[in-house]
């Protein structure tokens, strides 16, 4: 081997060690890292802002990929948790899940059964009912095409509802508010947890009164109803 040959070999022999070298420190870093930042785990971040107590969806979530020595203890790792569940609180789009944003939707006690109809949002308690709460049902009945001796009146004809749940704000058929004068009317589906006869009674409401609205009760305070204190007449007050 002459003198070329070597210097051939020993420039190769250099190259290598370089190159083994260069990945020892590649390897070294890349071990650093890890060591710092760990295994990486499934996290969910919303898509979209979300509403207080509105029922919850897979489809709302988007999987992304995190270290799990960054994510909070009480991070949701497993979308299936939010099945039955409603948000607890507004949420806002780019957030990570938190089983603390969370919470099981109200559910069925025995002998009761979902009833869900649409309220008028100018007569409603406008964004202040929830999943959970408890109202007072009232329907308004007209005096009209009910005989000469009909008057109009007011009925409680649920005392202590429990709402299930609060859709999202509607039109309604695309008609005009003609009370409002502009605009179109808008209406809630709220779902309800009733008795039968109760679900019966607001049925009722929905299809021949003049109007359905709620009242708004204080948690964990349900309204007792004196004799005569069901229903109302404008006579009541004349007569006074």
């Amino acid at each position: 081997m002459n003198s070329r040959q070597r210097r051939g070999v020993i420039l190769l022999l250099l190259s290598l060690l370089c190159a083994l070298g260069a990945f020892a420190g590649v390897v070294t870093v890349i071990s650093d890292v890890n060591s710092k930042v760990g295994p990486e785990v499934d996290a969910y971040e919303l898509k979209a802002d979300v509403a207080a107590y509105t029922s919850l969806q897979p489809a709302q979530f988007r999987k992304i990929r995190m270290p799990e020595r960054w994510l909070s203890g009480n991070a949701v790792t497993d979308l299936t948790v939010v099945k039955d569940k409603i948000a607890v609180t507004d949420l806002k789009k780019g957030s990570l899940l938190q089983e603390d944003m969370i919470a099981r939707r109200p559910a069925l006690e025995s002998g009761q059964q979902e009833i869900a109809i649409m309220i008028d949002a100018a007569t409603g308690v406008a964004g202040k009912i929830t999943a959970g709460s408890l109202v007072n049902i009232f329907a308004t009945f007209d005096d009209d095409d009910r005989g000469k001796d009909a008057v109009a009146e007011s009925r409680i004809i649920v005392a202590n509802a429990r709402v299930l749940d609060v859709g999202k704000l509607t039109p309604l058929d695309g008609k005009r508010d003609d009370n409002r004068g502009v605009g179109m009317r808008e209406a809630v589906p709220i779902t309800f947890a009733l008795s039968t006869t109760d679900a019966q009674r607001v049925a009722y409401a929905e299809s021949f009164a003049e109007h359905v609205r709620l009242a708004l009760l204080p948690r964990n305070s349900p309204t007792v109803l004196r004799p005569g204190e069901g229903s109302y007449t404008l006579d009541e007050d004349r007569n006074k």
